[in-house]
């Protein structure tokens, strides 16, 4: 009896470990949302020493940086659960980031595009009835 409550006890023990490396994660991510918003407006009152290329670059790493906090956030309000369609969401913005900044090669471009297409798609199923899960 007393080896299966110490068993019992190593879920909750990484459950703890999980969790607390997630609120961790989610202030470090904040720090980092913090820097990015100060770089973004700081450029935009300095007179835009950035082209629109680096100012594009920056939004979508600022977006990144939402959705991971934003995943963060759902995984404790769907009970220790990630949801599927977050990180389809930032599997999209991280291709689009891509594409913006390495567009040289056509084919890489339409391979790239391609991979949007497949995570909408896997997005549209995850959506779909197919995969709700009954309350």
């Amino acid at each position: 009896m007393k080896l299966k409550s110490k068993v019992a006890l190593i879920p909750l023990i990484l459950q703890w470990t999980l969790n607390a490396s997630l609120v961790v994660l989610a202030a470090i991510l904040v720090v980092l949302l913090g820097k990015e918003t100060y770089l973004i407006f700081g450029f935009i009152n300095d007179g835009g020493h950035l082209n629109k290329l680096e100012l594009l670059e920056a939004l979508l790493i600022y977006f990144l940086y939402f959705e991971f906090i934003a995943l963060i956030i759902k995984y404790f309000e769907a009970h220790y659960h990630f949801p599927l369609r977050y990180f389809v969401y930032i599997g999209i913005t991280a291709i689009i980031r891509l594409i913006i900044v390495d567009h040289e090669t056509p084919m890489a471009t339409l391979l790239y595009s391609g991979a949007i297409l497949v995570l909408v798609i896997t997005l549209y199923i995850a959506n779909s009835k197919l995969l709700k899960r009954e309350s």
